[in-house]
């Protein structure tokens, strides 16, 4: 007869396996020892741009937002469940493109992470006010809309995201961007995601400039601190896309600001950590059955 401690240890060397291949994944937390305190590494330092590429010309667009890597870890993880990065944009009214389709070719960014000039990793619609099938009308009529990518390549591994966000015109004007829509977009974006009561003033906005506010999704509740940085973009037409309806000779294209938002989960549904805990014991769980299920025949045989 196989001994008894044989056969348990069987049944057991897949779980063990299983646990011991496991590492953690990095989080904010592991990388805020070398991140800067602005909450990104500045992509010019490896050789990356503030500008996207990609675009059907050879201008790009401005990377004029910034999802800092001090926002809580859960939040930075791109899916949605467990209050993840899509429910947060969902949260402030923007969601994926309608019913998951994307035209046209994908923008690229080089971030200075040492991955070079990497397609989106999506792209963001205005959902207006319905978060199913908004994103089509976005489409169809046009408004504000953004990409984004994350900075996460060994040479420069912060985890923030960074967003090219501005205000489009409808799809039967080819998608153009409206008149001063790069900055338009990412100061309307920055009220949306602060609850703002009205517009924020682009005008008057400046590196000194502070906006936070609250929003919910999902029973998930989250709080976004927004500062203002300059020095990274430059106040310019020069090099931009659409810059011939974007800016004109009074107004430039981009106006040099870079808005970084600092995102922490307030609130959460009660039973999220148990969905968490119940989900995590089924890689495991299951090729155990499964071990049990072959072994069991076979010790029956061999006791005969």
């Amino acid at each position: 007869m196989v001994p008894m401690s044989l056969f348990f240890l069987l049944l057991c060397a897949p779980a063990l396996s299983y646990a011991n291949s496991q590492r953690a994944s990095p989080t904010p937390l592991w990388r805020r020892t070398s991140v800067p305190a602005v909450g990104f590494f500045d992509p010019r330092t490896n050789g990356g741009s503030w500008l996207t590429n990609n675009t059907g010309g050879p201008d790009g667009e401005p990377l004029n937002a910034v999802i800092s890597a001090y926002s809580d870890g859960q939040v930075l993880l791109n899916q949605q469940v467990n209050g993840g990065i899509l429910n947060y944009f969902l949260s402030f009214g923007f969601g994926t493109e309608c019913l998951g389709q994307h035209e046209g070719n994908p923008q690229t960014a080089n971030l200075g992470d040492g991955d070079g000039y990497l397609n989106q990793t999506a792209e963001i619609r205005w959902d207006y006010g319905n978060a199913e099938v908004g994103t089509c009308e976005e489409t169809i009529e046009g408004g504000s809309h953004f990409r984004y990518w994350y900075q996460n390549g060994s040479a420069a591994e912060s985890g923030a995201v960074f967003m090219a966000v501005s205000y489009e015109t409808p799809l039967s004007e080819y998608h153009d961007i409206v008149f001063n829509g790069y900055n338009l977009g990412r100061d309307w974006l920055v009220g949306n995601v602060t609850a703002q009561s009205s517009l924020i003033n682009t005008t008057t906005v400046n590196n000194a400039s502070t906006y936070a506010g609250t929003t919910t999704y999902g029973g998930y509740t989250y709080h976004t601190t927004v500062t203002y940085a300059s020095g990274y973009l430059e106040n310019s037409s020069i090099g931009i896309n659409h810059n011939g309806s974007v800016g004109n000779s009074i107004t430039n294209a981009v106006d040099g600001l870079v808005a970084v938002l600092e995102v922490k989960m307030t609130g959460a549904p009660p039973s999220s950590s148990a969905t968490r805990i119940a989900l995590s014991t089924l890689p495991w769980t299951l090729p155990a059955l499964l071990v049990v299920a072959i072994l069991n025949p076979i010790a029956v045989l061999l006791s005969l």
